[in-house]
């Protein structure tokens, strides 16, 4: 989809607020009416509660990205190459090309990433939310590893986004499978120590709390993240099972 899609389909709450504040300038170079239309809608943005449409998904999957970018203070070209695929994937041939654009602009400004994750908040629901962190941890894994600094990076974010500590560390266990010989009981949000019905239960839970119809109307590049989390869930209970001889 490209941003011209975005834009006309119907930004929501990501045309006023610190999100409408960064892509504003860029969405009315592109557009000789857009300039208008921010106008006219940031400036009512804060008044009330506006249901995030799937423009203000993916223009907030952009900023979250450039956040996780600049975390470490640099910005390399090979960062850039890394993500290009990523954004082919969710975006398409013709949206990554614009989302590239757009990130590339963002990357130039100063990013209150308080303000932006609020603002998203405000406007998202939790599963929502939960697969935007997931969504960046595979951003941030598409060099091959997931560094110091971008954890740190993320979390915040997570912490800012209102998820909880849990719930974080089990999306971030399936990323760290070679590292970690819990990150099954992690993805569980168990310990070690459950007892197999508490792993049983447990199972079930998470696998409701992640079901991909949670974000069925939030685009398909988060019900893709929501998918695959589920399949993690379903691969961590299977692990433990072979552990255990369940």
């Amino acid at each position: 989809m490209s941003i011209g899609k975005w834009l006309f389909g119907g930004l929501g709450f990501a045309i006023g607020g610190p999100i409408g504040a960064l892509i504003g300038v860029f969405i009315a170079s592109l557009f000789d009416a857009s300039k208008q239309v921010i106008q006219e809608n940031g400036t009512n943005s804060s008044q009330g509660y506006r249901r995030a449409t799937q423009g203000d998904i993916q223009v907030s999957i952009i900023v979250l990205i450039a956040c996780v970018i600049k975390a470490d203070g640099q910005i390399l070209k090979s960062e850039i190459n890394y993500i290009k695929p990523f954004l082919v994937r969710n975006f398409g041939e013709a949206g990554a090309k614009q989302a590239l654009q757009l990130l590339k602009e963002l990357l130039s400004k100063d990013i209150d990433s308080i303000a932006v994750t609020h603002q998203i908040s405000q406007h998202t629901n939790y599963s929502t939310r939960l697969e935007l962190v997931h969504l960046l941890l595979d951003v941030a894994k598409s060099d091959g590893d997931i560094n110091q600094q971008e954890i740190i990076a993320i979390e915040q974010i997570a912490i800012n986004l209102s998820i909880q500590p849990a719930d974080y560390q089990s999306i971030l266990a399936l990323y760290q499978r070679q590292k970690d010989n819990n990150w099954a009981y992690k993805a569980l949000e168990i310990s070690p120590s459950a007892t197999d019905e508490e792993i049983k239960k447990a199972y079930r839970r998470m696998a409701m709390k992640f079901h991909p119809d949670k974000v069925a109307t939030a685009g398909e590049e988060i019900r893709k993240q929501a998918t695959e989390k589920f399949r993690g869930i379903n691969e961590a209970y299977e692990h433990i099972k072979k552990q255990r001889g369940l």
